[in-house]
């Protein structure tokens, strides 16, 4: 592994994807047992076969687990050889390539407990600071793969260090991509969004997604994270994001039709995008009512802040869902302070009081309200001091 490598997509972070979708996605089992069992294979995964639910493993999988079982001893040891010659007859460099190579394939067949140590054991041989970034960065890959957040936050933090004492350009770039991800992980969509959104026509870390895959993220991670006005320059007018989002069809339309106040097409579109991008993702399902509840929120708000008041009529027109739905939907976020409005049965109207908190008068009241505040307080120090 040369200083100047592309990093190896090791471990494989479609894998624990495939897993997941076999236990919790029946409508993707199927396949994505196939695909999963496919890549163990391709990687000669036996460690990893350890990890999943023993109702995963079929009786005939056996043979193939042995028979990887044999290629990871087989490669070790010759690993193990070359690195003894290596010791005693070759450069440091050579050494530090061993060690590296080693902790790489263990890496590759999803051996947590012995890659962690080897990836240390190559950063202490290894002198050159871009392969050294490589090796963190393989940790946080590992760290993504089993979803061990302090592994991942840990060596985030470590490659930043690493980075700011000389990092070149194209690593710098890269980890922005791990944070994106980490930040998708803890529900941080903001944060996650303008990562990803700086990584548009910079993005080459394909060890972690393929770019259609990426650009879907970062659809995803905006839509929730940006405002309408960033949506539509950051991505709508993004010129890579346009190259893939006719690929996206879901995706394209909740973005879309949100900017057209197209609320119906909305509401569709945002549940396709959860059964095809939130559920089915190990990293996003946890947050998917939250994204979806998010949404909904934003789409309320974008259509309420023109009006001072709407019929509960037209509201739910607009979004093609029933009276009772719509009642119990903004009556939740009302009470929980999420939209500034109020709903009155009698008249059958939405009347909604945004506009008074931004205006004048609501910045009166505000100023009158801190004034009282620090008037008591200044009696209250006065009472004090005599």
């Amino acid at each position: 592994m040369a200083d100047d490598s592309v990093p190896l997509p090791y471990p494989n972070l479609k894998v624990p994807q495939w897993s997941y979708q076999i236990q919790q996605i029946p409508r993707l089992a199927e396949e994505a047992s196939s695909s999963l069992w496919k890549a163990i294979e391709a990687d000669e995964m036996a460690p990893y076969v350890s990890y999943l639910p023993s109702e995963l493993v079929s009786s005939d999988r056996s043979t193939l687990v042995s028979s990887l079982k044999e290629k990871n001893e087989k490669f070790l040891a010759e690993i193990d050889t070359k690195l003894k010659d290596a010791e005693e007859n070759l450069a440091e460099s050579d050494v530090s390539e061993q060690y590296r190579q080693r902790a790489m394939y263990l890496c590759r067949i999803g051996d947590k407990e012995r890659a962690i140590p080897a990836l240390d054991v190559a950063l202490e041989k290894t002198a050159g600071l871009g392969a050294r970034i490589d090796l963190v960065l393989a940790k946080v890959r590992i760290g993504l793969f089993f979803q061990d957040n302090s592994l991942i936050t840990a060596n985030i933090a470590k490659a930043l260090d690493l980075i700011d004492t000389g990092g070149d350009w194209d690593r710098r770039n890269r980890l922005k991509v791990y944070r994106a991800l980490h930040h998708l992980s803890i529900r941080d969509f903001k944060e996650a969004s303008e990562l990803l959104i700086d990584s548009l026509s910079t993005f080459t870390a394909s060890e972690l997604m393929e770019y259609e895959e990426f650009v879907a993220v970062a659809v995803l991670a905006a839509a929730v994270g940006c405002d309408r006005k960033a949506i539509k320059a950051k991505i709508l007018g993004s010129s890579e994001v346009n190259s893939i989002l006719p690929q996206l069809p879901a995706l394209s339309l909740l973005t879309t039709s949100l900017q057209k106040s197209a609320y119906a097409d909305f509401f569709s579109a945002l549940a396709d995008v959860e059964q095809q991008y939130l559920l089915p993702s190990p990293l996003l399902a946890p947050h998917a009512r939250f994204y979806v509840r998010e949404m909904r929120i934003k789409a309320y708000a974008q259509i309420l802040e023109s009006y001072r008041s709407l019929t509960i009529e037209r509201m739910c027109r607009s979004f093609g869902v029933s009276e009772a739905f719509m009642d119990r939907d903004l009556s939740k976020f009302i009470a929980s302070g999420r939209l500034q409005c109020r709903i009155d049965k009698v008249q059958g109207v939405i009347v909604t009081n945004r506009l008074e908190k931004v205006g004048k008068t609501g910045v009166y009241e505000t100023l009158v309200k801190q004034g009282d505040v620090l008037l008591t307080e200044i009696q209250k120090l006065h009472r004090v001091v005599g």
